[in-house]
């Protein structure tokens, strides 16, 4: 782990913690509300290969001191301060996936031009308003039980399918095999984010997204088993970002990194990859707003055979085998 500082223009810097693996080209992940960089730590083995992997521990949460109380928290800040992150790490357009927050973030990269492509899983902010309070009292509700668990007892709860049900089980869809580390990880994770309230409170705001990401490969995510956002929110998506590709992820709940790690990282591939007889694309303009769309851009070359085609409109799965 390292600390990278940037500072955006008219903003006080920002430092993330975050983690590089692999080498050639980039992709940075991005996690959800509550949670940190470890969220991805099932996937990124299976994507070192293929390029280099950045997990960033979000402003206020992880390892990431939390924002200067002079820098505003809202997603077109968040776009600013990244795009000064990137710099600061050396990476010029990266690949961008996202989870739950991370998702909504990673797509206002994609408009801002600022990601070659945007993966995102369960993206949150597609809500209606009572999806929107459910949504934020399970988390809220988990971390006050929480806070108030002796180390010990976390530890003990993790380590059980049962306990693991009453913390987690709205979260995961296959919450019997989450490792209980990375369980108790995750669960301290939310316990101790600092900038857990103020990110709801930015939350609130209506219209989160708005628009579309022509020019950029889009893919969307989203277990089949999710609770905590419905997929039917994916058809919300789908209506702003016509072009996006939709994948039902199977069996999965809300947190499929963990439930379906494998599965995760061929749809991360498959996004993120070029047909060897097709040339790799230049990288979106930044601030560009034409409507012509762009072929997906550019790591390893990954065949469309494992994938089959689905009900859901515009959609494919890969296979499980």
């Amino acid at each position: 782990m390292s600390f990278v500082e940037a500072r955006a223009q008219d903003l006080a810097p920002v430092t993330v913690a975050c983690e590089r693996q692999g080498h050639g080209e980039p992709l940075v992940l991005i996690h959800g509300l509550g949670h940190h960089r470890q969220a991805w730590r099932q996937v990124v083995p299976l994507l070192a290969d293929d390029g280099q992997t950045i997990t960033i521990d979000l402003p206020g949460f992880g390892h990431s001191p939390d924002l200067d109380p002079a820098v505003p928290r809202n997603l077109s800040t968040a776009t600013a301060w990244l795009e000064a992150v990137f710099t600061a790490l050396g990476v010029d357009t990266p690949h961008v996936v996202g989870h739950s927050l991370g998702g909504l973030i990673a797509f206002r990269l994609g408009q801002a031009g600022l990601a070659r492509s945007v993966t995102a899983l369960a993206p949150a902010g597609f809500w209606t308003e009572t999806e929107r309070r459910y949504a934020y009292a399970v988390p809220t509700a988990a971390r006050q039980g929480v806070r108030f668990l002796p180390e010990a007892t976390i530890d003990r709860l993790a380590g059980t399918a049962a306990g693991r049900t009453a913390l987690i089980g709205t979260l995961y869809g296959r919450f019997e095999s989450c490792d209980p580390k990375a369980a108790a990880a995750a669960l301290r994770a939310l316990r101790d984010s600092a900038a857990f309230t103020a990110t709801l409170r930015a939350g609130r705001e209506r219209g989160l997204f708005n628009g579309d990401i022509p020019d950029v490969p889009v893919s969307i995510a989203w277990g089949t088993n999710d609770h905590f956002l419905p997929p039917r929110q994916a058809a919300r998506v789908k209506l702003m970002i016509p072009a996006a590709r939709l994948v039902p992820l199977s069996g999965c709940g809300h947190v499929p990194m963990n439930d379906a790690p494998d599965l995760v990282a061929r749809v991360i591939l498959q996004a993120t990859s070029t047909p060897a007889d097709h040339p790799r694309p230049s990288a979106p303009t930044r601030g560009k707003t034409s409507t012509e769309g762009s072929p997906a851009g550019g790591r390893a070359v990954r065949s469309d055979a494992a994938c089959r085609r689905q009900p859901w409109s515009g959609s494919r799965t890969p296979t499980t085998g």
